[in-house]
């Protein structure tokens, strides 16, 4: 079985989201949680883990990562709402 890759995306504490790449979501959750995330993330806690994917490759989970960072909020809340996350949880 190789590396599993993974797109994801954070809510922080201020309703807005945060796209990343990791190769372990537990970890790197925590790691954005402690201080020791982006820094967009650190002035933003509690963050919490509300979508991934997951890639056999990196460069696919980075081009996931990429699209997602270049769209409107709008875009993006319509992207995961699409994959059912609940649109309650990004209203302001």
């Amino acid at each position: 079985m190789g590396k599993k890759y993974y797109f994801y995306v954070l809510l922080c504490s201020d309703k807005t989201l945060y796209g990343g790449f990791t190769t372990d979501l537990k970890a790197r959750t925590a790691k954005h949680n402690s201080g020791q995330g982006a820094r967009y993330t650190k002035s933003r806690r509690p963050v919490t883990l509300i979508y991934h994917e997951e890639f056999s490759d990196k460069s696919s989970a980075l081009k996931a990562e990429y699209a997602f960072k270049h769209q409107p909020r709008a875009e993006k809340v319509a992207y995961l709402v699409n994959h059912g996350i609940k649109k309650e949880l990004f209203s302001r």
